[in-house]
C-alpha cells in the first residue's frame, strides 16, 4: 500500500491473518468502533468474517481489494517499502466443521499481537515468508503455505499466552495444564462414560475443585462440554459418512439411538436425520458466489 491507500475487503469465511513487515497502517472493521493501529511487526487475526479495510490513510476513498489486485501491473514489485507506505503479508485459512466454529467463536473479532517479545517470536517466519514471495524459487508456493500455517499457530499461541488468565472458553482452558489434560481425556475417548470424579482423579484434583475450575475456565461444566464435543463429532460424521445413526450414537457413548437423538436435538435444535438432510441439500463450499 502507498501512503494514501484504503483497501476494502468483503466478508469472508474462515480466518484471516495479517502481519505488517514494513511501515504502518490502520485496520477498521464493521462493528468495531475504533480503528486499530498496526506498526511494523504487528500481527492480527480476523476470525469472525466481518468486512474490514486496511488503510494508510483512513480519509482516502476505499478501493476494493480484487479491483486493486487486478489493476496492479506485472512489473510492479509485490512489496513496496517507500516512505509512508506499508507492506502487509496476509493469509486466508478456510475451515470446515463444528471444530472450526469452536475455535473461531472463542476468539474476539480482532486479535492483535503487538508486544515486542511477540514480534521477535514471529520475525523469522515473517522474513522467510516475505523472501519466498519476493523471489520465488522451486517449491516456493509449498514453502510459503507452510510458513503461513506456522505464522497462524504462533499467533494463536502468543494470544493465548497473553490472554490466558482473562479469557473464558475451551481455547483459554488449554493454557491450564490440568484443564488441558481433562479436555484431552474427553477428546481422545469421547465414547467413554466419563464422570466428574474420574476426570478429577485423572488430573490430580478433588471433585469439587475440579468442577469449579473447569466451569470457570471453560464457561460450562465438564459434562456439558463432553455433550457438546460428542455432538460436534456426531455432526461431522453425519455430514461426511453414510454410517447409520445408531452406529454414530454408539461410537460417542450413547447406548440407544433415542437417547442420542434427544441429546443431539437439545444441543443443535434438530434431529440427527434432519441434520444429515440439511447438509446433503446444501451446495458444496466454493460453488456459490459470495
Amino acid at each position: 500500500m502507498n501512503e494514501k491507500s484504503r483497501i476494502q475487503f468483503p466478508k469472508h469465511r474462515g480466518l484471516k491473518c495479517y502481519s505488517v513487515v514494513a511501515g504502518s497502517c490502520f485496520l477498521a472493521m464493521e462493528g468495531v468502533t475504533d480503528p486499530v493501529f498496526m506498526g511494523e511487526g504487528d500481527s492480527i487475526l480476523l476470525p469472525r468474517g466481518r468486512p474490514f479495510c486496511l488503510a494508510t490513510d483512513l480519509s482516502s476513498p476505499p478501493v476494493n481489494f480484487d479491483v486493486q489486485m487486478a489493476a496492479r501491473r506485472p512489473d510492479v514489485p509485490l512489496f513496496s517499502d517507500a516512505v509512508g507506505g506499508c507492506s502487509v503479508l496476509g493469509g486466508h485459512f478456510l475451515m470446515t466443521g463444528g471444530h472450526a466454529d469452536i475455535l473461531l467463536n472463542a476468539l474476539p473479532p480482532i486479535v492483535h499481537i503487538r508486544n515486542e517479545s511477540s514480534k521477535e517470536v514471529m520475525r523469522w517466519s515473517l522474513e522467510s515468508l516475505r523472501e519466498e514471495l519476493r523471489d520465488p524459487q522451486l517449491g516456493g508456493s509449498l514453502v510459503a503455505q507452510q510458513l503461513a500455517y506456522i505464522l497462524l499457530v504462533k499467533a494463536l499461541r502468543l494470544y493465548l499466552q497473553s490472554e490466558a488468565t482473562r479469557g473464558v472458553g475451551w481455547l483459554f482452558a488449554l493454557a491450564d495444564p490440568q484443564m488441558r489434560a481433562a479436555i484431552a481425556c474427553m477428546h481422545n475417548d469421547p465414547g467413554h462414560p466419563w464422570k466428574i470424579q474420574e476426570l478429577a482423579h485423572h488430573v490430580g484434583m478433588s471433585r469439587t475443585v475440579f468442577a469449579q475450575r473447569f466451569k470457570e475456565k471453560v464457561g460450562m461444566t465438564s459434562m456439558e462440554y463432553l455433550t457438546h464435543w460428542r455432538m460436534l463429532l456426531a455432526s461431522d460424521r453425519l455430514q461426511t459418512s453414510d454410517d447409520p445413526v445408531s452406529k454414530i450414537a454408539w461410537s460417542i457413548g450413547y447406548g440407544t439411538e433415542s437417547a442420542f437423538g434427544k441429546a443431539f436435538k437439545r444441543v443443535l435444535g434438530y434431529s440427527p436425520r434432519e441434520h444429515r438432510r440439511r447438509y446433503q441439500a446444501e451446495p458444496l463450499p466454493g460453488t456459490t458466489d459470495e
